[in-house]
């Protein structure tokens, strides 16, 4: 998902930490150098009045109790954190880059991100996002050790990648919770590697602030948004770096991962967590086949909103999907034909491309749904049987308004 603003564009992802040092450091001399130069001047003038037994020798004379007791911290938080920290890795992806012009290519950082330990085999779940475009993924381990990893499969449509790393560096695994049992206000706990490597591990505090809020799913490339995915809100700070960190409860559990926050100017502590509940079936298909078995239509489709007016049909609404192409037997053999316009799927309301797949991820593959299109202005209910969306050819269908893709969509 990224790091949104209302324009949902990403944030940076490494300025300068360095340079925000060296001015937070000068700032505080200054300060200090300022007021210890204005103290002489002030006390002559009597614009600061002290009591006479808090200067010169009469200091060593303070009835202030002191204390040499050490106080030893094991609260809710510090306990979770050590149960889950060892598990918290970061992900850097390596791409290739060709310079405009010698033409000459090389592989370099693109990004950087999170992930999490989940098994003793070195399986590791983070974004989609996060890996997208890489050549090669590198691991940084908690310990500093950095590892080459191994991409196990991504899906686009829930953000999520799967990688590997090899067993024997695996010093800590997480364990999962349960996100259908939270309530809003319990404690959330994010774990992950801000603005790079410089900041691994770091820890933020902070609630459950809802948990049902929906956010877009877009493909990075093309920008498309391919669905809606409900995820977790919370005031637990996440930055740039964050992206497929932990998002814990108080006992160490991961109950999400982090993803996106809102990014815009006056706005703070709106973070996100795509629920594990709701990763965890994406996890085991992708471990199982490399990638997640969707249902289908078999059909590739246009937003009506950007289809020219010239091809629409006779049309009582201004929303729904226009089929470009009809790709599967079973969508053929439905009786679906190109130009037709669906605008609902068993009942339910499609105003574009993207509810469609989240209303038709609702269902199995082998599922027969109904669809309600318009064709030359006459309303139609067609039933369909669904497919898996991986037996599809993955090339986008060709362009009805002439060219390649034109943002078609095969669902």
């Amino acid at each position: 998902m990224g790091f949104y603003n209302h324009e949902y564009e990403r944030e940076p992802r490494r300025p300068n930490k360095m340079k925000w040092v060296g001015m937070i450091v000068l700032s505080a001399l200054v300060g200090s150098a300022s007021t210890l130069a204005a103290v002489p001047f002030l006390l002559k003038s009597n614009v600061i009045a002290m009591p006479q037994a808090s200067i010169g020798n009469n200091l060593t004379n303070t009835s202030a109790p002191v204390s040499n007791v050490t106080v030893k911290v094991n609260d809710g938080v510090v306990s979770a954190v050590n149960k889950v920290k060892a598990a918290i890795v970061g992900v850097v992806n390596y791409g290739r880059v060709t310079d405009f012009w010698t033409q000459n290519s090389k592989v370099q950082e693109q990004g950087e991100g999170s992930g999490i330990i989940f098994d003793k085999q070195g399986h590791i779940i983070t974004n989609n996002h996060v890996v997208e475009g890489a050549t090669s993924v590198e691991v940084l381990l908690p310990d500093g050790k950095k590892a080459k990893a191994k991409v196990i499969g991504t899906d686009r449509y829930s953000d999520l990648a799967v990688l590997q790393i090899p067993a024997s560096l695996v010093t800590g695994v997480a364990t999962f919770g349960n996100s259908d049992s939270l309530q809003v206000g319990e404690p959330a706990i994010a774990i992950g590697n801000p603005l790079g490597h410089e900041f691994n591990q770091t820890v933020t505090e902070g609630v459950i602030s809802a948990l049902s809020r929906t956010m877009p799913v877009k493909d990075e490339k093309t920008g498309q948004v391919l669905g809606q995915e409900t995820v977790l809100q919370t005031d637990a700070a996440i930055n740039p770096g964050n992206s497929g960190g932990a998002l814990c409860n108080i006992e160490g559990q991961v109950i999400g991962i982090n993803s996106a926050k809102i990014a815009s100017a006056g706005v703070e502590g709106m973070g996100f967590a795509i629920p594990i509940n709701e990763a965890r079936p994406i996890i085991d298909d992708i471990m199982k086949y490399g990638h997640v078995n969707y249902p289908a239509l078999g059909i590739g489709v246009r937003d009506v909103s950007q289809v020219p007016t010239e091809y629409l049909p006779q049309l009582p609404v201004d929303y729904g999907v226009f089929v470009i192409q009809v790709q599967s037997k079973e969508a053929k053999a439905s009786g679906l034909q190109r130009g037709d316009v669906i605008v609902a799927l068993d009942g339910e309301k499609i105003t574009d491309s993207s509810t469609l797949h989240t209303v038709l991820f609702k269902h199995k593959i082998g599922d027969t749904v109904k669809l309600t299109v318009y064709r030359d202005g006459e309303k139609k209910e067609i039933s369909v049987k669904l497919i898996s969306l991986s037996s599809l050819n993955k090339t986008q269908p060709q362009g009805y308004f002439g060219g390649q893709g034109n943002g078609n969509v095969v669902p």
